[in-house]
């Protein structure tokens, strides 16, 4: 019998052969945390009072609340890089971006590693092939004092995605589909192999939209086939010799289900779960007060290109607020070389540091009571941006754009060539 790929990646890491279900000691490539969790790890290391086994396999990101919004979140940062020097890991400080992308950026992932962090959209890394699984603070800290933990391997769910991708329809689109489908629960502990004729269309950088929003259907990680693309971008990395994990043809999949997205229109997730999804035509005319387009979600170049060719020109509504923030430094420079940040500007819109910007509602964006906000994040919970008074709608970045024209919810197809 063959094996999926969750099933090839933990036995690897091992040394037994695992399969679904079973349970085995792991040691892990990579470790991060960011400043959300990072002080509930560095008290948790405290406790133990060891070293670090693999300190060179630890980073820290300065993402969430970046720059610090106040005294208590300085005092948290101000830890992280006394931690960081202390110890030899690795800080990404302010203003590097968000550690999902940096996590991509820095060649930390690849295909077959075993991911550990402290987030729970770490699963964005299984586009390229790693199996990448958000964790706890706690459990964090012990794979960092013994480079190991143990693992129950998931049962793997295999998606198909079939047909064309229509016109004003994008990856954000298709996960939101998907998600509406099967329910906030659909996936629990699984790990999801995406496949399909659709999957090969698609960028890279939609590619990691799906495999981030993978956790917001209850699975424990997601996979994208490790195709041309996926090594084009890895030996852009400097990781020319990644080999690719692929699935044995007589792998077992607990469930296969297939999407035909040819017939899947732009897509809304209404407050206040992201499985509360619609059509954007039975939304439209929602009226909004903020539109915001980033996130580990949606904030790379090809977010910001579909923005840009929609507000291009254009003014955004005089009664909404357009902020923008792109997902690393290295992005907001691109779409500084490239004219958007002009584009954007022009247009009206707020440009913020690259990190993760309103989407976690610690600073930056918080809406008034009552106010409504359109967004390309992940999280539509009640209270998810700081206000449990107000109400998150999740679109893609084409949708957003074409909304904050309008001051309301709008089809982005009318705004597209």
């Amino acid at each position: 019998m063959g094996h999926t790929v969750i099933e090839k990646i933990l036995s690897a890491h091992s040394g037994t052969q695992l399969t679904a279900g079973e349970v085995g000691v792991c040691s892990v490539d990579f470790c991060f945390s960011q400043d959300g969790t990072s002080a509930l790890v560095i008290d948790a290391l405290a406790k133990f009072q060891q070293a670090l086994a693999h300190p060179e396999h630890y980073a820290m990101f300065i993402d969430h609340s970046s720059p610090s919004p106040n005294l208590g979140v300085s005092r948290v940062h101000s830890k992280m890089r006394e931690f960081a020097r202390e110890h030899r890991s690795t800080l990404y400080d302010v203003g590097c971006g968000i550690s999902h992308q940096l996590v991509i950026e820095e060649g930390l992932a690849f295909p077959g590693a075993l991911i550990l962090g402290a987030d729970s959209h770490t699963s964005t890394a299984g586009a390229l092939g790693a199996a990448a699984f958000g964790v706890g603070s706690t459990d964090l800290a012990v794979t960092l004092q013994t480079g190991k933990n143990w693992f129950k391997v998931p049962a793997t769910y295999q998606i198909i995605l079939k047909g064309s991708v229509p016109k004003g329809v994008y990856s954000k689109d298709i996960i939101l589909h998907v998600i509406h489908s099967l329910g906030a629960n659909g996936a629990t502990y699984k790990a999801v192999e995406f496949t399909g004729k659709t999957v090969e269309q698609l960028s890279m950088d939609a590619r990691f939209t799906i495999t981030n929003m993978t956790i917001e259907f209850g699975a424990k990680c997601g996979f994208m086939p490790q195709d041309e693309k996926t090594l084009a971008l890895l030996r852009a990395l400097g990781l020319e010799k990644s080999e690719p994990v692929t699935p044995d043809p007589d792998c077992v999949y607990e469930k296969t289900i297939e999407y035909d997205v040819s017939s899947i229109p732009p897509y809304v997730a209404k407050p206040h779960t992201v499985d509360n999804g619609c059509p954007v035509e039975e939304v439209e005319g929602t009226g909004i007060h903020q539109a915001f387009l980033g996130t580990c979600t949606n904030g790379r170049m090809e977010d910001l290109r579909i923005a840009a060719q929609i507000l291009r020109g254009k003014k955004v509504a005089r009664d909404t607020k357009l902020l923008i923030a792109p997902a690393s430094r290295k992005i907001f420079s691109t779409a500084l070389d490239e004219g958007l940040i002009r584009v954007f500007t022009d247009s009206g819109a707020i440009i913020l540091p690259p990190g993760c910007g309103p989407c976690v509602g610690t600073h930056q964006g918080v809406p008034a009571d009552g106010e409504i906000t359109l967004s390309t994040a992940n999280r539509n919970f009640k209270g998810r941006m700081g206000n449990p008074h107000s109400e998150i709608y999740l679109a893609s970045p084409a949708t957003v754009a074409a909304s904050a024209l309008t001051g309301a919810i709008t089809d982005p197809r009318k705004y597209l060539p």
